[in-house]
């Protein structure tokens, strides 16, 4: 793995550490195709964490390869999307299990929407979300104005989009664009305890519901309803959903293996 991504294998889950800490985790090329390996790596996990090195969680493009002093002519923003940034979002979000997020400090620009496209967002209580994007004369992007909006509704997400207003980790968890926040020296200690716990549990069934409530962003209920009843269908026909019957009814605790029926 390129020294730019982390990896701790911690049996089920894998703990996956952006590490460019100098640059506060900012992404450049080598970065996104070793995070891309790294998720690549943990298809066969049962959940996955992702957090930052150092002081920041990801404050976006490393603007210094952007330099236009250095470069010949404007850059091709749209294959920076297409061929890194639209890749790795889909990837998160295809992932076959929970993708937990540990936001431990500053997330800003597509930093703060590679936060947002995780499936649950913990924030340090010192972390704050930036859509910086508006301060380069550019738009949301990894999602942003696709999430935004529909995390927020329209008029806090234009605010934010145009004013790139930072929002602290205890006004998003207010607003609901993140789940929880924690004192900073608590949070990977919660965050790997989450991630453990979701690991333990029912992770084929952790899965559809992800796949169901995802898909709901754009389903008409007709068509949500027909994908419910798919998806509890295959869930039904689950080891996991036959252990949790039995451990219900047995007043045990469940063990769940996780796979597909």
């Amino acid at each position: 793995m390129a020294d730019e991504i982390l990896v701790q294998d911690f049996g089920p889950w894998v703990e996956i550490t952006l590490n460019r800490p100098d640059t506060l985790n900012s992404f450049n090329d080598a970065m996104h195709l070793a995070l891309r390996a790294a998720l690549d790596g943990a298809a066969g996990k049962r959940a996955v964490l992702l957090t930052g090195a150092g002081r920041a969680f990801c404050a976006g493009q490393d603007l210094g390869d952007r330099d236009p002093a250095k470069m010949g002519g404007a850059p091709d923003l749209q294959a920076t999307l297409r061929d890194y940034y639209n890749p790795l979002i889909r990837q998160i979000r295809a992932f076959p299990g929970p993708v937990v997020c540990a936001v431990n400090g500053v997330a800003a620009g597509a930093g703060a929407n590679l936060a947002l496209a995780c499936d649950i967002v913990l924030a340090a209580d010192t972390a704050k979300f930036i859509q910086s994007f508006a301060k380069v004369g550019l738009v949301p992007d990894a999602g942003g104005s696709w999430m935004l909006p529909r995390l927020l509704g329209e008029a806090r997400a234009k605010a934010l989009a145009l004013t790139a207003t930072p929002v602290t980790a205890a006004q998003a968890v207010d607003w609901g664009l993140i789940w929880q926040a924690h004192p900073a020296q608590d949070l990977m200690h919660a965050a790997r305890d989450l991630t453990a716990q979701l690991a333990d549990g029912p992770t084929f069934g952790l899965a559809s519901a992800k796949q169901a409530i995802q898909a709901a962003a754009t389903n008409s209920l007709d068509d949500q309803l027909a994908l419910e009843a798919e998806l509890q269908g295959a869930c039904g026909r689950s080891e996991d959903y036959a252990e949790g019957v039995s451990a219900f009814l047995q007043k045990r605790a469940p063990v769940f293996s996780g796979k597909a029926p």
